[in-house]
C-alpha cells in the first residue's frame, strides 16, 4: 500500500437507540467460513485387460550431480552441497550419527531452524555471514538458482536427477526415430528444472503449478538457462483442473512426470489431499498419454506408505496398455567431503514409473 493511502475505510452510519437495545438483545449468528472449491473430478475409468509385468522393488539411486552432492547424515539432519554452499537441513529418516565429526558441520553456510515437518515453516541461520537469497546452481547442463525459502526447501529436488536423466535419454532417441515433436507434460512442476532440462533435450514442454510464485521462479530458470526460445508453456493452474480440460480436448503427450504433494491448494483454493485424490489423477494421466508414449512416472514425498500402494494403483490405471511398472525408492548416497566416497544411502521419496518396454 502507498503511503497515505487508506484500506477501504468507511464512515459507519448512526444508529437510533431502540436500535442499539434490539441489537444487543439479538446475538448476531456467526458466519460459517467459505467451503473451499471442490476439486474438479469425474468417475474413475472401468479398465479391463492384464495389469502390467511388475519389477519390484527398484531402487534408484543418485551420489549427486553437478553442484550437488549429500556431504553426511545423521541425528535427524542432513549436510549438503549445493554449488558454493554447504547446508544443513533436518532429515527425519537419518536415524543414525553422523560420519564425519561435529567441527565439519560446524561449518555449514546455512542452517535451516524451526518447525522440523516436511512442510513446515521456519528460517535459515547463516553462522559465517548473511547470505543472498539466490545463488547460481547447474544440473544436467541446465543453470538456475537455488534459493533460501521458508519451507526448507532450496527449489530443487536432486534425487529426481535419476528420472530427469531418463527422460532426457528417451526425449533424445525418440527424436531421431519419431516425424513429430516428443511432447513433455510436468504437473507440480516448481521451479522448472525438469521441464528445462526436457526442453534443453529437444522437448515441447508443459509446465503446470499452482504457485504464481513458483512459475516466476521457473521463468528466472528459463533464461538463466538460455532457453528462452525453447518451447514451454508454463500454466499457473490447479493440476487436476487442467488435466481434465486436457482430457475434453483430446489432447495427448508422450511423457507425464507428475510429483504431487501429500496436501496442497489450488490458485482459486481447491484442497488437493494426495490419498483421495491420486486414484482420478492417474486415471486421467492415462487417457492422456499419446499412443505410443513413452512413460508415466509418479514420485510421492512424505507419506506413510509402502512403495506397494502407489505401485498396485499404477498396475491397475495401466490395465491393457501392456509394458511394464517399476516402483521402489529414491535414495541419495552420501558422497563424503570430496564428493567420492560412498557411504550411506538416504531414502528421500517413493515412485513408481510405468514404460512401454
Amino acid at each position: 500500500m502507498r503511503q497515505g493511502q487508506t484500506a477501504g475505510r468507511q464512515e459507519t452510519p448512526r444508529r437510533s437507540p431502540a436500535t442499539v437495545q434490539a441489537a444487543a438483545r439479538t446475538p448476531e449468528k456467526p458466519q460459517k467460513p467459505a467451503a473451499p472449491p471442490a476439486v474438479e473430478t469425474r468417475p474413475l475409468s472401468r479398465r479391463t485387460g492384464e495389469r502390467p509385468p511388475e519389477r519390484v522393488p527398484v531402487i534408484l539411486e543418485s551420489s549427486g550431480a553437478g553442484d550437488f552432492h549429500l556431504i553426511d547424515s545423521g541425528n535427524a539432519l542432513k549436510l549438503e552441497q549445493y554449488g558454493a554452499y554447504r547446508i544443513v537441513r533436518p532429515e527425519a529418516q537419518a536415524l543414525w550419527q553422523p560420519e564425519l565429526p561435529s567441527h565439519v558441520w560446524e561449518k555449514a553456510d546455512s542452517v535451516f531452524t524451526g518447525d522440523t515437518d516436511e512442510d513446515g515453516m521456519g528460517r535459515w541461520r547463516f553462522p559465517k555471514e548473511a547470505l543472498g537469497e539466490t545463488w547460481p546452481l547447474s544440473l544436467l547442463g541446465v543453470d538456475f538458482l537455488g534459493r533460501f525459502t521458508s519451507f526448507r526447501h532450496v527449489g530443487v529436488f536432486p534425487e529426481q536427477i535419476v528420472h530427469w536423466e531418463w527422460m532426457k535419454t528417451q526425449v533424445e532417441a525418440a527424436k531421431r526415430t519419431k516425424d513429430r515433436p516428443i511432447k513433455v507434460l510436468n504437473l507440480f512442476g516448481y521451479t522448472g528444472v525438469a521441464s528445462l532440462v526436457a526442453a534443453a533435450a529437444g522437448a515441447e514442454v508443459t509446465h503446470v503449478d499452482a504457485s504464481k510464485k513458483a512459475i516466476g521462479w521457473a521463468r528466472e530458470n528459463q533464461t538463466l538457462s538460455r532457453l528462452e526460445k525453447a518451447p514451454i508453456r508454463w500454466i499457473c493452474e490447479d493440476a487436476m483442473k487442467f488435466i481434465l480440460r486436457e482430457e475434453r480436448r483430446g489432447n495427448h503427450y508422450d511423457i507425464i512426470l507428475t510429483d504431487p504433494p501429500k496436501f496442497g491448494r489450488g490458485p482459486n483454493g481447491e484442497v488437493w489431499h494426495l490419498f483421495d485424490h491420486l486414484p482420478l489423477m492417474l486415471d486421467v494421466c492415462r487417457e492422456l498419454l499419446s499412443p505410443d508414449a513413452l512413460g508415466l512416472v509418479l514420485t510421492a514425498y512424505s507419506i506413510r506408505a509402502s512403495f506397494y500402494s502407489i505401485h498396485e494403483l499404477m498396475r491397475e490405471t495401466m490395465r491393457g496398455a501392456g509394458g511394464v511398472v517399476e516402483s521402489g525408492e529414491l535414495v541419495i548416497r552420501e558422497a563424503g567431503l570430496d564428493g567420492q566416497t560412498p557411504g550411506r544411502a538416504l531414502s528421500t521419496s517413493l515412485f513408481s514409473r510405468w514404460v512401454p518396454v
